[in-house]
């Protein structure tokens, strides 16, 4: 099923839960100001555009996954606009790493700057072997996407990339120890809908609650975060899909969830 209320953002929906959502302004899906609020407006509240969502791939139309911003727009921006403009490209990254649901990027093609921040915003990525990921900002007078991008690769990976604006292929990055896995160019959508199948068969109460949790502790101290986390294991115990899990577990059968329960979500 594919249905769309955006411009720039077509999505598809199976029947285990699982969306694709395609970003889609060709050539190169280069992401413009409309396009960063439409990202932020579905991944902020994806129930409201896919309902019944349990997990979602994010990817690009065409060869490329995102090949950064509008550089058409880029040369518009002064002090005076920038403000607002860069606002806008923060919710849309923000929006997809605190998505209520996985995330999972499935990069093909070229992923440069914008499009890098929004594949290391997914709560992981499959990436084709030869997908070029960089943060070519220097080459193009701005700044940005270092910090992004060390969420999954050491400082002095970040420091190459951004010092010579070249970027890296997807296999070579992560054997140097970048955290994404890579795969045969023709698998890499199939690899990402596998993996989010798999996180949509768990209970989807249990599952969004993990995504709080886990964003809460990404920067925690292992012994706060830890804490944290048990906190909730507590909680969700007295929540039937706890008890299905580990009975299911036990039974060597598929467990039978309940539908999502929107009241056990993180007390802030």
């Amino acid at each position: 099923m594919t249905r769309s209320a955006f411009d720039f953002i077509e999505i598809e929906q199976d029947d285990a839960g699982v969306a694709t959502v395609w970003m889609n302004r060709p050539p190169a899906n280069a992401v413009d100001r409309a396009m960063y609020i439409e990202l932020a407006d579905l991944f902020r509240d994806p129930d409201r555009f896919i309902p019944g969502v349990k997990a979602i791939v994010l990817t690009g139309r065409g060869r490329h996954f995102c090949a950064g911003n509008d550089l058409d727009e880029f040369a518009t921006m002064t002090p005076e606009n920038g403000t607002e403009r860069m606002w806008r490209v923060r919710e849309a990254f923000f929006a997809v790493q605190e998505c209520v649901v996985p995330v999972i990027g499935a990069v093909q093609g070229a992923a440069l700057g914008t499009g890098l921040c929004l594949a290391v915003a997914c709560d992981f990525m499959v990436a084709a072997k030869d997908a070029s990921l960089g943060l070519p900002e220097l080459t193009v007078g701005v700044m940005g996407g270092a910090r992004h991008l060390a969420r999954i690769a050491a400082q002095p990976i970040v420091r190459r990339m951004y010092f010579t604006g070249l970027p890296m292929r997807a296999e070579e990055l992560a054997a140097a120890g970048g955290a994404l896995f890579v795969c045969e160019p023709d698998q890499v959508l199939a690899e990402a809908l596998r993996y989010a199948t798999r996180a949509a068969g768990f209970s989807p109460t249990a599952t969004r609650l993990a995504k709080q949790i886990l964003n809460r502790i990404e920067w925690m101290d292992i012994r706060t975060g830890y804490e944290f986390e048990q906190g909730y294991t507590v909680r969700m115990s007295g929540h039937h899909d706890s008890k299905e899990a580990l009975a299911a577990f036990r039974e060597k059968r598929d467990a039978r969830y309940r539908p999502l329960d929107p009241s056990w979500t993180m007390e802030v």
